[in-house]
C-alpha cells in the first residue's frame, strides 16, 4: 500500500517543473523589479515630461495603488480562473501596459499606464507564486523553489535600481518601461509548453461586494500615506482618507465573515503560521523599501553619484540575497523556518544600525558596502522560509488567494513605509536646520544643508532597525512550523 502510494506521488511530479520555476521567475522578477526601476530615472521623467513635484509621487504610487489594491481580487481569480491562464494573461497585459508607459508623451498617459501595469501584476503576481506551490509536491523541491522565489523578492527591487540606472544613463528613461515588453513576451512563449494549468475546485463563485471594500479600502489606505508624505498626517484630507480605508476595511471583514464564498476565507489569515508570514513580511517590507529609497537619494544628493553608479552600488545586495536565498532554502528542510529567518531579521537588523552611522563624508567601501552585504545576507534568509509558511497547509482551493495576502502584505507595507519614513526623514531634517538655524536655501550652505539631509536618512534608518526587530520578535514567537510539520505538507496536487 505505501509502495503504491509512494509510486502514485512520483507520478504526480510535473517533469516540467524545473523550467515551469524559470519562466515563474522571469515573470516574478519583472514584476518585482518594476517597483523599482524607475525610482533612479524619477528626475529625467519629471524634467522631459513637465511634471510638477506634487504630482512625481503618481509614477511610483499609480503602480503600488493599483498592484496593492487589486491583489486580493487577483488571487482569487487565478484560483478559479485557473492559474496558467492568469498567469499568461497577466504577462501580455503587463507587456501592453509597459508599451503605453514607455510611449508616454506626458503625465497622464504615463500615470495611466503605470496604474495599468500594477493591475496586470495584481493578476501576475499571485499566479506566480500560487503555480510554485501546485507545481512543487515535494518539500525538498519546494524549499528550492521558493528559494529562487524569495531571493528574487528580496533582490528584485535592488535589480532594479540598476538596471535603472543602466538605462537611464545609456539609453533613456523610457527604456526603462519598455524593457519589460521583450521579457513578458518571452516568459508567455515560454509558459506555454512548460507550466501545466491548475484550478480550485468546487465552490468557485466570486464574492463581488467583498472584492469591491477591499480593493476601495486598500486604496484609500495607500492613498492616504501618500497623502500624509505630502499633506502630514493630522491634515483633513489625510484623515478622511484614512477614515474611509477604516470604514471599507471594516466592512469587507464583516462581509467575510457572513459569506458563504469570502475572498479572503478567515482560516487563511488566522492560522498561526500564515498570519505570522503576512504580518512578518508587511513589516519587513516597510522597512525595506523605504532603504533602498534613502539609500538612493543619498547616493545621488549627498555623494553626488550619476545614476548608473547609484544604480551599480546596489549590485552586491542582489548578490548577497541570491547566496542566502540558496543557503535558506538548503536550511529550511533541515531546520524549519522559525530559526532560519529569526538569524536573518537579525542579520537584517544589525545592516540597518550601520546604516545609520552615515555621513556626509561616507565612502562607500569601508562605510556603506559593509551595512549592504550584511543586511541582503539576512534578507535571503528571510524571504525563503516567509514564502513556504505564507503557503503552508492552505490546499489547491485557496493557494492563489493565500500567495495573494502575502504580496499585498508585502506591498502594502512598502507603501506605508515609505511614506511613514519619509515623514520622520524630512521632519528630521526640518528640526535639524532650525536647531542649527540653517537656511536650506542658501547656496553658501551646502555643506550644512547635507549634514541636515544626512540626519533624515539616518533617522529613517535607525527606524528602518526597529521595524527588523519587531519583525524579529513577531516572528520567532509566533511560527511553531518545523521541518517535519513541512515535510508533512508534501502532497500530489492535481493540475490540468
Amino acid at each position: 500500500m505505501s509502495v503504491a502510494s509512494s509510486s502514485n506521488a512520483q507520478t504526480q511530479l510535473d517533469p516540467n517543473r524545473w523550467r515551469a520555476l524559470m519562466v515563474i521567475a522571469i515573470a516574478q522578477l519583472m514584476v518585482v523589479l518594476d517597483a523599482s526601476i524607475v525610482n533612479i530615472a524619477l528626475p529625467s521623467i519629471q524634467a522631459d515630461l513637465g511634471i510638477t513635484d506634487a504630482n512625481r509621487q503618481w509614477v511610483v504610487t499609480g503602480y503600488t495603488l493599483a498592484f496593492g489594491g487589486l491583489l486580493l481580487l487577483g488571487g482569487r481569480i487565478s484560483d478559479f480562473w485557473g492559474r496558467k491562464r492568469a498567469f499568461m494573461t497577466g504577462l501580455l497585459g503587463f507587456a501592453g501596459a509597459s508599451a503605453i508607459g514607455g510611449l508616454a508623451q506626458n503625465q497622464e498617459m504615463l500615470f495611466a499606464a503605470r496604474a495599468l501595469q500594477g493591475v496586470f501584476a495584481a493578476l501576475l503576481a499571485p499566479a506566480a507564486l500560487s503555480l510554485i506551490s501546485t507545481t512543487f509536491s515535494d518539500s525538498k523541491e519546494r524549499a528550492k523553489a521558493f528559494g529562487v522565489y524569495g531571493g528574487l523578492s528580496a533582490g528584485g527591487a535592488a535589480i532594479g535600481l540598476i538596471l535603472g540606472g543602466l538605462l537611464t544613463q545609456y539609453a533613456s528613461w523610457h527604456w526603462c518601461l519598455l524593457v519589460n515588453v521583450p521579457i513578458a513576451i518571452a516568459a508567455y512563449l515560454l509558459a506555454i509548453p512548460n507550466v501545466k494549468e491548475s484550478k480550485a475546485s468546487g465552490d468557485t463563485r466570486y464574492d463581488v461586494p467583498g472584492a469591491i471594500t477591499s480593493t476601495l479600502g486598500l486604496v484609500s489606505l495607500v492613498y492616504g500615506i501618500t497623502q500624509a508624505g505630502e499633506l502630514g498626517w493630522s491634515d483633513p484630507a489625510t484623515l478622511t482618507w484614512f477614515g474611509a480605508a477604516v470604514a471599507l476595511l471594516a466592512a469587507f471583514f464583516v462581509i467575510e465573515n457572513k459569506t458563504s464564498h469570502p475572498l479572503l476565507p478567515m482560516k487563511i489569515i488566522l492560522d498561526r503560521n500564515r498570519g505570522a508570514s503576512y504580518l512578518t513580511s508587511f513589516i519587513v517590507g516597510a522597512g525595506l523599501f523605504g532603504m533602498f529609497l534613502f539609500l538612493a537619494y543619498f547616493f545621488q544628493g549627498i555623494l553626488q553619484y550619476s545614476p548608473v553608479k547609484a544604480g551599480l552600488l546596489f549590485l552586491p545586495f542582489s548578490v548577497g540575497v541570491g547566496i542566502s536565498a540558496g543557503i535558506a532554502s538548503a536550511a529550511l528542510p533541515k531546520f524549519g523556518p522559525r530559526y532560519v529567518s529569526f538569524i536573518g531579521l537579525v542579520m537584517a537588523t544589525a545592516g540597518m544600525l550601520l546604516l545609520t552611522k552615515l555621513e556626509p563624508a561616507s565612502a562607500y567601501v569601508s562605510d556603506i558596502l559593509p551595512a549592504l552585504l550584511v543586511l541582503s545576507l539576512g534578507m535571503g534568509l528571510v524571504f525563503v522560509p516567509i514564502s513556504a509558511t505564507a503557503l503552508f497547509g492552505v490546499g489547491n482551493h485557496d493557494a492563489g488567494v493565500a500567495s495573494a495576502v502575502l504580496n499585498t502584505a508585502q506591498q502594502i507595507g512598502g507603501a506605508l513605509g515609505t511614506a511613514f519614513l519619509n515623514t520622520i526623514a524630512v521632519t528630521a531634517t526640518a528640526n535639524y536646520f532650525v536647531d542649527n538655524m540653517i537656511d536650506p536655501a542658501d547656496p553658501a550652505n551646502g555643506g550644512a544643508v547635507a549634514f541636515g539631509l544626512t540626519e533624515g536618512f539616518t533617522t529613517a534608518f535607525t527606524w528602518s532597525a526597529g521595524l527588523m526587530i519587531l519583525g524579529a520578535v513577531i516572528w520567532v514567537l509566533m511560527i511553531n512550523a518545523n521541518k517535519d510539520t513541512l515535510g508533512a505538507n508534501d502532497a500530489p496536487v492535481h493540475v490540468g
